[in-house]
């Protein structure tokens, strides 16, 4: 497999002249256009009239609507009623909320440590499904693409957060480090990176809706466009992840609006 970032290249630097380890991407097919529309979008919904003292009831919202989602696109879909009603015991479903409803306490550690909160989704995302000894230990194969993961956490880069967001997500989704809950662990992070990078600080829109509503085999079939490494499966996937933000921005807009109307 052709990793699509060098992670030698990702490692932040003390030097002000390092480049940029992910300008490249915004020279891809579309891929700029793309993050300015999901800017757009995420822009839209931050401006409005809720957001100025009742965010958190949105993002509550969201986080509930983000994990449903989540567990969808691993084909395990439940109504929202019931899901809202405590009503659904499946573990991907249990786990892919305690995900979520995590990413909140590890906003000040991502950037730092991200090892420690990807090794912490694990544990939340997959406790019900592997034996825990399992939990939280990436395999060893992912150890070289894995650092260089995390150095793009790390990095500063002038990218718009949509698209680093995006790559966090397609490389953790497609090394699959942990055998288990992979899929889930990736859109935690993508979800936290948005957050921490300033896309969606208050974490009101709902990226995981967007991919749903694009469908499940468009989100497999951009997913490995961006596991093969060519430039043009990529641009697919980076683009894909853009679309899925502005269609997450709709849904946040969706709840603001019916929290309005009580």
């Amino acid at each position: 497999m052709t990793i699509p970032v060098r992670p030698g290249a990702a490692r932040p630097s003390s030097r002000p002249a390092a480049p940029d380890p992910l300008a490249h991407l915004l020279d891809l097919p579309g891929v700029r256009d793309a993050a300015d529309a999901s800017r757009t979008a995420i822009d839209r919904l931050l401006a409005h009239r809720l957001m100025r003292n009742r965010s958190a009831e949105v993002s509550t919202e969201s986080a509930l609507r983000g994990a449903r989602a989540s567990a969808a696109l691993e084909g395990v879909d439940v109504p929202l009623a019931e899901l809202r009603a405590g009503a659904v015991d499946d573990p991907v479903v249990q786990g892919s909320l305690r995900a979520s409803a995590a990413l909140g306490s590890m906003t000040e550690t991502w950037s730092r440590a991200p090892g420690q909160v990807l090794a912490r989704l694990h544990v939340l995302a997959a406790a019900d499904l592997v034996d825990r000894s399992a939990l939280g230990r990436p395999a060893a194969h992912a150890g070289p693409r894995l650092t260089g993961l995390f150095g793009l956490v790390k990095v500063e880069t002038t990218v718009p957060a949509v698209l680093l967001a995006a790559v966090v997500h397609g490389e953790l989704a497609a090394l699959a480090p942990f055998g288990s809950a992979d899929g889930v662990v990736a859109r935690a992070a993508a979800r936290l990176t948005g957050i921490t990078r300033g896309l969606d600080p208050k974490a009101v829109s709902v990226p995981e809706v967007g991919f749903v509503e694009l469908g499940r085999e468009a989100y497999l079939a951009a997913l490995a466009g961006y596991a093969s490494g060519s430039p043009e499966g990529v641009a697919a996937w980076l683009v894909h992840c853009c679309r899925a933000t502005e269609h997450g921005a709709v849904e946040g807009l969706a709840i603001a609006e019916a929290i309005l109307r009580g």
